[in-house]
């Protein structure tokens, strides 16, 4: 295999087989392809596409460079669920409790950080003494006794992914669709589910920034899905404004304590009980989505979805008292405010996600280079959503960073993210359609 030929081929245009594909992808995890040649190929496929061969090829290259596990020893249907990232978007840490207190095993492996959205991983990691690297046979076992498990990729699991996700990250490279697929599909259908739901991003703050892109990205993995024997449900969810109020790995998990406990949180919790919802019925324990919405709200409300949070962080090692104390979490900076402007006068129309999101990278709250490491405690905590009245001097935001340089600058970026007019603000649902194997649903 010459990887320069599978670069050359690729910048002129042409498709690979999947034998040229799979050499490679087999080449690179190995170590005989260096990330400066990984890197060009990356760019090459960019800019010219994948077709849906191609696609298909890389995702099953992908999936057997490791191992694929076996969970047919756990009873139930095992479900999971993946979003296609974006800013504030802290859905899994309600999400996954909320569904194994609903009796559903919940398999998860997640990513970390990718550009400007923030990662599932880091997020759980800024619980004091997390674990998310646990052997594969830790992984089933919890999953039997619990019903809920939140990884990451072991060395065992889509190891071609795992170096090809952090690569991505820092190449400028992530926001192609077939990169987006085959790196989704194949480390979740090498966990072992039955079933998957897909939380399609789509606006400002998503890889997707436009429905058409979105809605392709959606039919190509529920078309994966399929074709590998698993039932795949997609929901395309507006990502325009960051999804909550916090942004950050220990601002939202404190905001998802807060949501599980029966908080007032409008937007995230429209996205988490409709997601939830879809997993009790393709789960088995609802006869539609919609009765599944009415038990993931019951979970919620009698407090059986925190107690579940309660044991997941307990069985990975995590302190505990920081989900009933957040507060107590140790070397939280002290805020910094990020006032309106003296002209500001009316509501909140929008907040540019893309803007906060990369806001939260620059305090430390994700990555630049791929060697970087994250302030677990960094972020963002929104205090004006859109449809909010604002008046001059009034706090946006309150930021969060153990960073002195650059403050001044990162917050005038956040302020300019708020468009502030007297007009009147109308906010949009946020889930916007449904895709399955039998097409589009409208909502």
């Amino acid at each position: 295999m010459n990887p320069v030929h599978c670069i050359t081929q690729k910048r002129d245009g042409h498709a690979l087989d999947a034998d040229a594909l799979t050499a490679l992808i087999d080449a690179y995890t190995r170590g005989d392809v260096p990330d400066y040649q990984m890197s060009a190929f990356l760019m090459a496929a960019f800019l010219q596409g994948m077709n849906e061969a191609e696609t298909a090829a890389l995702t099953d290259a992908m999936l057997h460079s490791g191992v694929v596990l076996d969970l047919s020893d756990t009873p139930g249907t095992k479900v999971d669920k993946h979003s296609t990232g974006g800013v504030g978007d802290k859905v899994s840490l309600l999400l996954a409790p909320i569904v194994a207190a609903c009796g559903v095993p919940v398999p998860m492996i997640s990513g970390r950080g990718l550009g400007h959205s923030g990662g599932t991983l880091d997020k759980l990691e800024s619980i004091p003494g997390f674990r998310t690297d646990l052997t594969v046979h830790e992984y089933q076992a919890q999953l039997t006794d619990l019903g809920l498990v939140m990884i990451g990729q072991t060395d065992e699991i889509a190891p071609a992914d795992r170096k090809l996700y952090a690569l991505r990250d820092v190449t400028g490279t992530v926001e192609c669709i077939p990169f987006i697929a085959s790196s989704i599909m194949s480390k979740k259908l090498a966990e072992g589910i039955d079933a998957l739901v897909l939380d399609v991003k789509c606006g400002r703050g998503a890889f997707m920034k436009t429905e058409p892109d979105a809605r392709r990205l959606a039919e190509t993995l529920v078309g994966i899905g399929e074709r590998f024997g698993k039932r795949t449900v997609a929901w395309m969810t507006r990502m325009d404004v960051p999804l909550g109020r916090a942004v950050g790995n220990w601002p939202e998990v404190e905001e998802s304590i807060r949501g599980l406990r029966g908080a007032e949180i409008p937007d995230l919790m429209e996205v988490t009980l409709a997601l939830a919802g879809e997993m009790l019925h393709l789960g088995g324990v609802a006869d539609s989505p919609e009765a599944g919405q009415q038990q993931a709200q019951e979970a919620v409300d009698s407090g059986a979805a925190f107690d579940v949070l309660t044991d997941l962080v307990e069985a990975q090692g995590g302190d505990v008292s920081v989900l009933h104390a957040p507060d107590t979490r140790p070397d939280v900076p002290e805020p910094i405010d990020v006032v309106a402007p003296d002209d500001a006068e009316g509501a909140v129309q929008t907040i540019d996600a893309l803007a906060i999101g990369y806001a939260a990278v620059d305090l430390g709250a994700g990555r630049r280079t791929k060697e970087d490491t994250v302030d677990p405690t960094a972020g963002h905590s929104l205090a004006k959503k859109p449809g909010e009245a604002v008046a001059p001097g009034e706090v946006l935001a309150r930021l969060y960073t153990h960073r002195t340089d650059d403050v001044d600058r990162i917050a005038e970026d956040v302020r300019a993210a708020f468009t502030i007019t007297d007009e009147a603000s109308v906010v949009p649902p946020m889930c916007i359609d449904r895709y399955t194997a039998d097409g589009w649903q409208k909502l």
